[in-house]
Parts: C-alpha cells; sequence; structure tokens
C-alpha cells in the first residue's frame, strides 16, 4: 500500500509542477481537456478490445492523468480538490454498498443493481432513473444503458424470445413504411425502433452491441483493404463481380487463420 501511496503522490507533484512550468500544460482549459478525455476514452477502450495489457496499463495512466488534472485546475477555482474527488467516490461506494457497509441484505448481483438504481434516485433530487444517462453518449451506448437502467427496476421483457418477436415486429414496421412511402422522418423513426429493438436484443443475449458492431467494423476494414491491396487496377474500373470474388476470398484467408 505505502508503495502505491507513494506513486500516487508522484504523479501529483508531477502534475502540480507541470501546472507551474509547462506552457501547454498551463494553458489547458476543463473544456479543452474534456475533448482530450473522450479520445483517451475511446484509446483505452480499443486497448481492452485488443487484450493488449501493455496498452491498457499506459491508456489507464492516461485516464488517471486527466482525473489528477481536472482537480487540479478545480482546486485553483476553490471548487474542490483531488482529496475531495477521493472523498467523494468512497462516500458514495459506502453509501451505494448497504449490504456491506449497512444492515441491507442482497444476496443476488440483480438486487444489488436495483438497490443501486434505488439510491442513485434518493440522490440531488432525481425524479427519474434515467437523469443518470449521459446525454452525450453516443447512440448505441446509451439505449444500451437505458435498457439496463429500467430493467434493474423491473421493466423489462421476459425472456429473449420475446425479445425477437418484438425486433420482428419492429422490422414489419419499418418494412410498411418504405412500402408505403411515407415521409423520410417517418421512416428513420421506424428504424430507430428497430435499432433500439435489436440493441435490447443484444442485451438479452449478454452481447455489448457496441463492441459487436466495431468488431464489425474492423472485419470490413480488414477485407476491404484486402480488395484495395490485390488488384492492380483502379478500384473504380473493378466491377462489382470481380470485387466480390476478393471479397471471398479475405473471407477464405481468415477461415484458415481462424483457430478450429
Amino acid at each position: 500500500m505505502e508503495e502505491k501511496l507513494k506513486a500516487f503522490e508522484r504523479l501529483l507533484n508531477i502534475m502540480d509542477e507541470l501546472r507551474e512550468k509547462c506552457p501547454w500544460d498551463k494553458k489547458q482549459t476543463l473544456e479543452s481537456l474534456s475533448i482530450l478525455t473522450i479520445e483517451e476514452m475511446y484509446e483505452l477502450v480499443d486497448a481492452i478490445q485488443e487484450k493488449n495489457m501493455d496498452d491498457l496499463k499506459g491508456e489507464i495512466g492516461d485516464i488517471l492523468l486527466h482525473m489528477v488534472f481536472y482537480s487540479r485546475i478545480a482546486s485553483e477555482k476553490n471548487a474542490f480538490d483531488i482529496k475531495d474527488v477521493l472523498n467523494h467516490v468512497c462516500d458514495k461506494l459506502v453509501y451505494r454498498h448497504p449490504h456491506i457497509y449497512g444492515d441491507v441484505v442482497a444476496d443476488d448481483e440483480e438486487t444489488v443493481k436495483r438497490n443501486w438504481e434505488l439510491l442513485k434516485l434518493k440522490e440531488k433530487g432525481r425524479k427519474s432513473i434515467l437523469q443518470s444517462v449521459p446525454k452525450a453518449l453516443p447512440a448505441i451506448v446509451k439505449a444500451y444503458r437505458i435498457q439496463e437502467k429500467v430493467h434493474k427496476v423491473g421493466f423489462d421483457w421476459e425472456n429473449v424470445q420475446e425479445v425477437w418477436e418484438n425486433v420482428e415486429e419492429e422490422l414489419g414496421e419499418l418494412q410498411l413504411t418504405i412500402d408505403h412511402r411515407e415521409s423520410k422522418e417517418r421512416i428513420a423513426s421506424e428504424f430507430g425502433d428497430v435499432m433500439f429493438s435489436l440493441i435490447n436484443y443484444a442485451r438479452f443475449l449478454k452481447i455489448d452491441p457496441e463492441a459487436a458492431l466495431e468488431n464489425t467494423n474492423k472485419k470490413f476494414i480488414r477485407r476491404f483493404k484486402f480488395i484495395e491491396s490485390n488488384t492492380k487496377k483502379n478500384l473504380k474500373d473493378l466491377s462489382i463481380e470481380e470485387m466480390d470474388t476478393l471479397w471471398e476470398k479475405a473471407k477464405e484467408i481468415e477461415k484458415e487463420k481462424s483457430p478450429d
């Protein structure tokens, strides 16, 4: 523990020195840092998805640096400092775990999650459990978090079959709007419903839809790059049949490389 505290103290001391002496660090604000933090978070997720522990260590460090940086700027504004941040999160963890630090009984994960949401609802006069879902989240992640939130208080489908039936129902409604040539806004609305229901289906299958889509993005990029690197023609001169042939070849190579 002593070594961990020394390492954290070292980071705090370096942050103070950089803030006082480095032209770039001196110039940063809460607003300018926030954009960089979003980028760092995506890099953290990339490291997790790639299962690269060395990169993950570095990305965690970058995120931790940003948290210390925010706290330093806040202390300059006489708002709070890193000590207040740490005490606040510790107090919150104790409050939201009454089954550990109190006399509440919670023998399973679902009960813990449900209690967590109800306790959050009491904080800061919140009137909805959905108030804690960040507005700036990407739409797929936001939909997943919304569904998780309402699940924790019992608003959910009974089983995965019901969810799939809902997906089929939403697909049918989308097709009807297309067949009837309804407005672009109406079709977009139905398309959104399909996306929401598919994300819900992913949740029931215990699949992260954002990660699943990103894996498909990477797979598509990999296969398309194969097309680009395995033709002497300009891409615009390739027929769709020639592209399809190379695409299938890329798929075959991937299958050969994949473990049994």
